[in-house]
This record gives structure tokens, sequence and C-alpha cells, in this order.
């Protein structure tokens, strides 16, 4: 194992309220939002770690109820983009237009932000445009920066893109390519809740309901947590072991399993490998942990590599899916004594 990395006095003190802060986070969200814990835990990794995330579920299950609840509990500035077939690039990132000065009477171009000049960008039903504006997000994404006609305007942080994307929506949808999927830290995925939490979200949502929310933590706490989950220290065999994970979810590989030979078209890629260990530096952060064990790895496994293991023809003929191939992976791959 490793020795702490988080030793000076500063560092302990960021994580305490780091975890402190995720449990006040989750306490102001309960006045709004019931049960989705899992969820809940992923959006709040995602934004400990400063990676962006597709939400996955069918329509009215508060999706994006969720995330514009977060963005206010946070008091960060979000926009909401209704992602359609007829959207243009320059609807997301803005675009240059002509403006006359009142003054003078001269006319000249001046730079309007589009939507993705925010802390929260929630692209709603992502799939429903054409992958020509689904890559407008690329950028942005990957670098929070965008270039119009030449020139690069740098996004405030903290900088954040949440889609969400209906699975059982199929006609005039325009699925997202490997290479944008894999920009996405997590997917996500939103199920129906159990009956006695439906029954409270009925109860709640049918009555008169404007809760007062109490402000946890700023922007710039959320930059410092993301910084100090980089300095969490992971013991090599932790890290192996993540990586194992990774390479044996690729079809070509000689450590992959006969489930993945026989069910895989395309596995993790290197990006997999290092959100698997950022979501386990943070999982163990929030859990007052200083260093990541073998159970952050495999607790992040499903919304890290659901959406990256893609599944050939013969699995989805046979009803094979990803998360089920994550299960066999889990399994194949044996967890190192040291570092539990």
């Amino acid at each position: 194992m490793e020795h702490n990395d988080l030793h000076t006095p500063d560092d302990l003190a960021l994580a305490d309220r780091m975890k402190e802060g995720r449990d006040r986070i989750i306490t102001e969200l309960r006045k709004l939002i019931i049960g989705q814990d899992a969820v809940v835990e992923q959006v709040l990794l995602s934004l400990f770690v400063g990676g962006n995330s597709l939400i996955v579920g069918v329509p009215g299950l508060a999706k994006t109820l969720l995330i514009h609840t977060m963005a206010r509990v946070l008091e960060l500035k979000f926009n909401r983009v209704q992602f359609t077939p007829d959207l243009m690039p320059s609807d997301i990132t803005g675009t240059d237009i002509i403006q006359e000065d009142p003054a003078t009477g001269r006319r000249q171009m001046v730079f309007a932000p589009g939507p993705i000049f925010a802390n929260i960008v929630l692209a709603d039903e992502i799939n429903r445009t054409p992958p020509k504006t689904q890559s407008a997000l690329l950028e942005a994404m990957q670098e929070h920066r965008v270039t119009i006609q030449g020139r690069t305007y740098t996004l405030d942080e903290p900088f954040y893109v949440f889609a969400t994307q209906n699975p059982i929506e199929l006609e005039g949808t325009y699925p997202l390519p490997e290479a944008q999927l894999d920009r996405f830290m997590f997917q996500i995925v939103i199920e129906h809740p159990p009956e006695d939490e439906e029954l409270e979200i009925i109860r709640t949502t049918t009555a008169v309901v404007d809760p007062h929310f109490e402000r946890t933590v700023t922007g710039a706490d959320l930059v410092a947590f993301q910084r100090l989950v980089r300095r969490v220290p992971v013991a090599d065999p932790v890290l192996r072991y993540a990586l194992a994970i990774v390479r044996a979810s690729r079809p070509g590989s000689p450590t992959c399993p006969d489930s993945v030979k026989k069910w895989v078209a395309f596995g993790g890629s290197v990006r997999a490998a290092q959100y698997l260990v950022l979501a386990g530096k943070a999982r163990a952060l929030t859990q007052g942990r200083y260093h990541v064990g073998i159970e952050d790895i495999r607790s992040m496994a499903h919304p890290v590599l659901r959406h990256r293991v893609l599944t050939n023809f013969l699995a989805q003929s046979e009803g094979i899916t990803s998360d089920l191939l994550v299960d066999r992976l889990l399994s194949a791959v044996p967890a190192p004594r040291s570092g539990m």
C-alpha cells in the first residue's frame, strides 16, 4: 500500500470539507428529489472528478429536474439545450452578430455567447440531433473552450455537460458515435423507483412544493475538490486491477474472457481506465478514506464501462446487455489480495 499523500493539514481539511459537502448537498437535494440514491451518488462523483456524464432513462423519471436542482443547490449557472433535428452547432456555441453602436452609428461584429457558456449544461435528448451538432459539444467537453470563426473562448470553471438520452425512442434519433460516448465519464441509468418511493413522489409533486435551498458548496470548492481527488494515492495492485478489468473488456486482448470474445464488438479505452481510477478516488474521499480500495473500483465499473463495452449483433439478438458483460468481467478478473 502506498503512503498517504494527503498529509498536509490543508489537504486533510479539504478532504473533510468534501465529505461534509457531499452530505449537505444530498440533504438539500432531498427537499425535492426522492430516492434514486445511486443516481445522485454518481452525479456527485462526476462533479467532484470534473467529468461529464450521460444520463439514460425513459421519460418522466426526473432526469432534467435532478440536474437543474443540483445547479440550484450549488448556485451554479445552468443552461438547458433541447436537442432537435434542426439544431445547429451555432445554436449551442454562439455566433457573431452585426451590432450597431448607438453613439457612432458604426456596425461591427459582436460575439453572442450560446448556452454552452454556463457552469452546468444539460444537453436534453442528445441523440435527437445530427452528428454535426453533437460534435459541437466535443471541444467544450474535453478542452473547456469553444472556437468560433477562428477565435477561441474559454469557458468558466467549473464546467460540466450532462446529456440525457431516451433509450426507447428509436425513430428519428442519431446514436452517439463511439468517440463521443467515450468522452462521458459515466453512463448513469435511471430506472423506475420502488413502489413506496413512487407513491411519495406522487404525493409530493401533486402538492405545493417551493423548497428553499441552503448554499452548501461553491463553484470554487468544486474546482478545489477536483484537484484534491487527483492527489489521492492508489496502491499499485489496485491500479493494476482497474487496468486489468479494462484490458479484459477488449475482444482482442489475451486476457479477455470467452463472454467478451463472443459478445463484444469494442471494449474500454485508456480513458475508461483513467475514469475508473478517478471515480474510485472520489468515492473513497466521500466515504472518509484517503486511499482507494478494490471495492471502490468494482462499484464504479458499471457506470464507467457500460457505454464503452459495446455489444455485437449476436449479443443484441440474444439479449445480452453491457451491464451483464461488466458483471462477467468482474467475475473473471481476479482481485488482488492486497489493497483491499
